[in-house]
């Protein structure tokens, strides 16, 4: 496959860059075209098959649960402040709840989370039953998925971290580029060209055929 041969060129280019004393992270910019912004939207979660970084994972749930940093319905008061929602959300990567309080969490906490994108989802973040064994499975599920959001015509996310080898990087790599062409209006018309950066390098262009 092409593109395969193409991304791997551009790995062994970035790994020529000078060495950082982080692990950096790898970024997927999909740059679009022929886009409407405004009109299309793309939004969808991508199940990757490696894990790039263990989420931090906030519940909103009626009962604590000791798999999971849970808020209660007794702690909503607490973030009727707005300095403690704020916390709140800068330290955590991804909130999930029980449906039964997604009505209360959408008031006390949608003003915060929605401007952020970390509302709970229906696609991946509402429990009907919060037991540990569901709760364990939602937190697998999201630590092996992407979110992938068109504010603007480029698509940019992390695929990886440099310390992973470059054909897993790859393999979440086409498993995203897939899923992203799937989800576009006009599939492969929609599709400019792609880059991969780490953290501080320049972008390595890959044309598409």
């Amino acid at each position: 496959m092409e593109l395969k041969e193409e991304l791997k060129k551009a790995l062994a280019e970035l790994r020529k860059t000078e060495e950082r004393k982080f692990n950096q992270t790898v970024d997927l910019i999909i740059n679009l075209q022929k886009f409407d912004i405004k009109k299309d939207q793309v939004n969808i979660f991508v199940s990757v098959p490696h894990k790039i970084k263990e989420k931090k994972i906030a519940a909103f749930l009626e009962v604590k649960n000791d798999n999971v940093d849970t808020i209660t319905k007794n702690d909503f008061k607490k973030y009727s402040e707005k300095r403690e929602l704020k916390k709140l959300v800068e330290k955590y990567d991804f909130f999930i709840s029980q449906s039964s309080l997604m009505p209360v969490v959408a008031t006390t906490f949608g003003r915060a989370l929605g401007p952020a994108g970390k509302m709970p989802s229906p696609q991946l973040g509402i429990l009907m039953n919060p037991g540990d064994k569901e709760i364990s499975e939602l937190k697998n599920r999201i630590n092996s998925s992407i979110k992938v959001k068109t504010k603007e015509p480029s698509i940019k996310l992390p695929i990886g971290k440099q310390n992973m080898k470059d054909e897993e990087i790859i393999e979440n790599i086409l498993v995203v580029y897939n899923a992203v062409l799937k989800a576009l209006p006009k599939g492969n018309d929609n599709l400019k060209n792609l880059e991969i950066k780490f953290t501080m390098t320049k972008p390595q262009k890959i044309k598409l055929k």
